[in-house]
């Protein structure tokens, strides 16, 4: 008995040693959201002055000790009169004198538990049954050894902003490129030495695009072990187009579009998402009005023709020189979307104008970004020798699903265990 006692306790230990190696051979991995996919907090300063009764500063009453509360998201945003508060509190105004974009007057907004995995789990956290982001494929990547705060991370943002093209200030994208570097630096660090693995969802691939073009090659190889993008719109969508016309209640039930049109064509981001010229050629027809008709190469007249003409500056002089210049990277890249979801491809509008929702044709794409801009990936890079891409389609994912549906998520841990064991293996060969 004493010897059996003996070989049980041997194993257990080796059992323990065996978990701890598979879990150290584990490369960092931070997560980086989509438009909306973490939480915002604001705090309202003397500066602020309320749009009506129910905006004053006593709204919410829910308020921490240093007057911050849940900008994103609040289910008071549902509420007509309040809609109309989260519209202005959610406003962004581009400085043409500074080149920049800044918070609506009166209006701090900040960022929570940069570094943790904890404000993307669900936009309110209380409640988490309506409001789940990233909970379900966090708790598919601890299945597999991850732990939030050791080989895990999440880099939220204030996703109203964007970034510029080179040449032109863009303080707050800027700040978050800054700070998403040294978390990859500190999390490799803090895992001794090994490269990240970067995954991203939908317009926080753009971002981790630009953060590997603007560093140099060197840091690329020293800190990057693979970059994942799950439903990235490379190249915006139709969609955004109906969303700076008409605005876009994205199918939530009692709001009114036109309520929140104003906060949405403010969003810096938004202009970042319009269908890019480089994908969408001159002939192909995005929006059908009864006298015109626009194309991808018409955005500016279309900003125009809307009522949002104070938007044609920063999109020519920031957003199109950037969304012409999708550079490969020479770091490896796995894109992971959706395919054969109804997706928008081109907007009707009747004599009524921009004030009514549209008629959609629709085409390919995950529902949300068209099958051109998920897949342009591998047109655009096809010649470039130095680029690992892999592209993997998922049939009936939409660009939401992907973050919770089992087939997808089940795609996705495959990739990034598949990416672990491959550097395992260059580990032992050498």
């Amino acid at each position: 008995m004493r010897g059996l006692g003996l070989k049980l306790a041997l194993l257990r230990i080796a059992m323990m040693l065996c978990v701890c190696k598979a879990t150290s051979t584990l490369h960092p991995l931070i997560l980086v959201p989509g438009s909306g996919g973490n939480q915002l907090e604001a705090r309202l300063t003397t500066g602020y002055k309320p749009s009506g009764l129910f905006c004053g500063r006593f709204y919410p009453i829910s308020k921490d000790k240093e007057g911050w509360f849940r900008l994103w998201f609040d289910p008071s945003v549902l509420l007509a009169p309040f809609t109309k508060c989260f519209n202005q509190r959610m406003m962004l105004y581009y400085d043409p004198d500074l080149d920049d974009y800044c918070n609506a007057p009166g209006v701090e907004t900040r960022v929570p538990e940069f570094g943790s995995t904890n404000s993307l789990l669900y936009l309110n956290p209380n409640l988490k049954r309506l409001t789940a982001y990233m909970a379900p494929l966090v708790k598919f990547l601890e299945g597999i050894g991850y732990v939030s705060g050791e080989t895990m991370f999440g880099a939220p943002y204030d996703f109203r902003y964007g970034l510029a093209a080179e040449g032109h200030p863009s303080h707050v994208g800027s700040k978050f490129l800054q700070d998403l570097k040294d978390l990859i630096e500190k999390s490799s660090a803090s895992n001794g030495g090994k490269p990240v693995i970067l995954l991203s969802h939908s317009l926080g691939g753009l971002y981790v695009l630009q953060l590997l073009n603007r560093n140099p090659p060197s840091w690329r190889r020293r800190f990057i072990r693979h970059f994942i993008a799950l439903s990235a719109p490379w190249g915006g969508t139709v969609q955004e187009m109906l969303t700076f016309a008409s605005g876009s209640s994205f199918g939530v039930p009692l709001v009114d579009p036109l309520l929140v049109r104003g906060e949405q064509r403010s969003s810096e981001s938004n202009l970042w998402l319009m269908p890019s010229p480089k994908l969408f050629g001159p002939g192909k027809a995005l929006v059908i009005t009864p006298n015109k008709a626009y194309s991808a190469h018409d955005i500016p007249e279309f900003l125009k023709d809307i009522g949002y003409p104070e938007g044609v500056i920063p999109y020519i002089s920031r957003i199109l020189p950037m969304t012409e210049a999708l550079a490969a990277p020479s770091v490896g890249l796995t894109c992971i979307f959706g395919t054969g979801v109804n997706t928008p491809e081109t907007l009707l509008y009747g004599k009524a104008g921009f004030n009514k929702q549209p008629e959609a044709v629709y085409g390919d794409g995950d529902g949300t970004v068209n099958l051109e801009s998920l897949s342009a990936l591998e047109s655009l890079w096809a010649f470039e020798k130095n680029q690992p891409l892999k592209v993997i389609r998922l049939s009936g994912i939409s660009h939401t699903s992907i973050l919770e549906v089992r087939a997808a998520l089940d795609a996705i841990i495959a990739e990034i265990s598949s990416i672990n064991s491959k550097a395992q293996a260059e580990v032992s060969f050498e």
